[in-house]
């Protein structure tokens, strides 16, 4: 059973349509992740599933009841926000308890509370601090427990960890993984870093211009991209999308794609599907991801269809455990992911390796993968 349900949610500003009918459901424990670019409506979303913005249309319901119309107070949630939104005048404890002793409990069972949830996040040397003595990573630490300390049905984060330098995210991206491994609570998580929704989430969410794109896991979302705007967004580096021409021989279908110089790239697509015969001659988009287009000893062993073809090395990009290698099909600057040692020098040929056991194509006329 659904734990968070969202079914057809719209919501307006005026004549503005922000969230254009949001499907949406997560199980309790689930942690999901609401991702798009700056303007999707996520953070929209997130706020009416919060109560902070009433909703246009359609139903928000947290444990089969529907929380429509009832006050943010009322919905049993507690939100993180980006900008921590701490009392400066307060110590972390106070910081943590001022909710509870909004609500009148008792100072032993609060105190109580904040020993517990400080013990949580390891935060227990910093409870007589002001938040203007804390780092970063500190202060948001504290915003995760003054929302800890409440135990709400579902914990709503949006964009907590955007303010943190990159190597500070890693961190608190992993204490929020742990916490939630921990606790399993269910979380709702906004971002616009698609890195971020892999590594966290249970299940991920995709908008663009209020609405849904792809709803799954990151293994369906990173492998089989709903449309184009999902394999561009998802991965870093993302998707490689190349044009390319359908041909077929009977019921063997192969990719056709041009080079600056020289004869096309033909990559037989071995993935039984039939109804692609059909499209002989039409245009497509082939999909693959950097790290399926690799020098040949580091190709996936386990692959059934691997195709080798030689390309010309426009650019080499040293990145420690791996190397990119630039290359240019179809008119477009093509990334491999290669092994660190790859004997690879620009402005050379290479033999690359293509395993078409996780390439994918798009119609690109509606932009959705139709195989």
């Amino acid at each position: 059973m659904s734990f968070l349900k969202i079914e057809k949610l719209k919501k307006s500003f005026g004549r503005v349509e922000v969230l254009k009918g949001i499907d949406l459901e997560i199980e309790e424990g689930g942690f999901l992740v609401l991702v798009g670019p700056s303007g999707c409506g996520k953070s929209t979303l997130l706020n009416t599933i919060a109560g902070l913005e009433t909703i246009t249309d359609g139903t928000i319901s947290i444990n089969g009841r529907s929380v429509n119309d009832l006050h943010p107070s009322e919905r049993d949630i507690a939100m993180v926000f980006q900008s921590y939104a701490l009392y400066p005048n307060m110590t972390v404890a106070g910081n943590i308890g001022f909710g509870m002793e909004i609500r009148g409990v008792a100072k032993a069972e609060r105190d109580a509370a904040i020993a517990r949830v400080a013990e949580t996040l390891q935060i227990g040397q910093l409870l007589d601090r002001k938040p203007s003595q804390l780092s970063g990573g500190q202060r948001q630490r504290v915003a995760m427990g003054r929302a800890l300390v409440r135990e709400p049905q579902v914990f709503l984060f949006d964009e907590p960890l955007s303010n943190l330098d990159a190597k500070l995210r890693v961190d608190m991206r992993t204490e929020i993984k742990r916490l939630h491994q921990r606790m399993g609570t269910t979380i709702v998580y906004v971002t616009h870093d698609q890195i971020e929704a892999m590594t966290l989430a249970t299940r991920i969410a995709v908008l663009k211009d209020g609405v849904l794109q792809q709803f799954g896991t990151p293994a369906e979302i990173y492998a089989r991209p709903a449309n184009l705007f999902v394999a561009d967004f998802m991965g870093s580096p993302s998707m490689n999308l190349i044009p390319a021409t359908l041909d077929a021989d009977g019921a063997d279908v192969a990719i056709v794609m041009k080079r600056d110089e020289g004869a096309p790239l033909v990559l037989p697509y071995a993935k039984n599907v039939p109804e692609l015969a059909a499209r002989k001659g039409e245009m497509v988009v082939f999909g693959i991801r950097p790290e399926a287009l690799t020098d040949p000893d580091s190709a996936d062993r386990n692959a059934r269809h691997v195709s080798e073809l030689d390309c010309d090395i426009e650019v080499i990009e040293p990145a420690g455990s791996d190397t990119f290698a630039v290359t240019r099909i179809g008119g477009r600057e093509i990334v491999a992911r290669l092994r660190a040692d790859a004997p690879i020098i620009a402005g050379q040929k290479a033999r690359l390796a293509f395993n078409l056991d996780k390439a994918v194509l798009f119609d690109p006329q509606t932009q959705l993968r139709i195989a």
